[in-house]
């Protein structure tokens, strides 16, 4: 006899005393059942909290930098906070070109650029020129306006008529050769070209100073003619015993050449002084 489901069951004899086996029995069942339960309940809530905590991760992920919940999540920088390269300073270039160096021949082609002053040791220093293994001594040196009187045959016309303002003479000699270079100065290049194109006749041998006179009374010399910016040199070259010169006289020549190369280097040094000047002066 029973009294339900989940009621006393009472044993054999029906004495009415209770099974004591069976009672055991189902509150072991029963003990059982609440535990799976308690057990299927607790892992239901802990995969509810995963569950909420991988939206919260995901909502964090998706939300462009939301720190979500908990104090190391709060403690995170999002990229707006994040340092950037936005205030370093960049790189800025000038879209002007700067202007190109000076020219050196503009400063020795016209009177106006070329300020440098003009003397005899500007253009030839010293007590002698060396040019290589080559050693000559300076002997006389010699300066003028009087442009026609430093010119043997037409080069003094030719000198005059192109404008030439001054004229610097200066003889090196070396084993019985001597050679004497001369500078005629003009306000511009045009003029001092013409007359180098022009030349006729030649410069005037300047002796003195240890070197004898050369190249006078009809003895056959070389001649030389040239032009650089506002300046027009030339030589005049031959033996000191008055020996005339033939092509055959490479000594002669080589003497001119040296002088000639010489002339024209100072010349060139002259504008280029000038030019590196006027570029590293200061701009107002």
């Amino acid at each position: 006899m029973s009294f339900g489901q989940g009621g006393p069951s009472w044993g054999p004899g029906g004495n009415h005393t209770p099974d004591w086996a069976a009672l055991a029995d189902e509150s072991a069942a029963r003990s059982r059942r609440k535990k799976w339960l308690m057990i299927g309940g607790g892992a239901l809530a802990t995969a509810a909290i995963g569950a909420i905590v991988a939206t919260a991760v995901i909502s964090t992920n998706n939300n462009g930098g939301s720190t979500g919940s908990g104090k190391n999540a709060s403690q995170l920088p999002g990229p707006a906070d994040l340092p950037t390269d936005s205030a370093e300073p960049e790189p800025s270039f000038s879209t002007v070109a700067p202007p190109p160096p000076p020219d050196p021949k503009d400063y020795i082609s016209d009177v106006k650029k070329d300020r440098a002053p003009i003397s005899i040791d500007s253009f030839y220093p010293g007590k002698k020129l060396t040019m290589g293994d080559r050693v000559y001594a300076k002997g006389a040196t010699h300066r003028t306006t009087n442009c026609a009187a430093t010119t043997q045959g037409a080069l003094g016309s030719i000198l005059t008529n192109n404008g030439c303002d001054q004229v610097i003479r200066a003889t090196y000699s070396r084993a019985g050769v001597a050679v004497t270079v001369g500078v005629a100065v003009f306000e511009t290049e045009a003029q001092a070209k013409k007359a180098a194109q022009q030349a006729s006749g030649g410069l005037a041998s300047l002796s003195g100073a240890g070197v004898p006179t050369f190249c006078r009374g009809g003895s056959v010399c070389r001649r030389t003619a040239n032009s650089y910016g506002r300046y027009a040199y030339f030589t005049i070259g031959g033996f000191t015993n008055g020996k005339n010169v033939t092509k055959a006289d490479k000594n002669v020549f080589a003497v001119g050449d040296d002088l000639t190369n010489f002339t024209f280097r100072q010349i060139r040094h002259r504008g280029e002084v000038q030019a590196s000047a006027a570029a590293t002066a200061p701009t107002s």
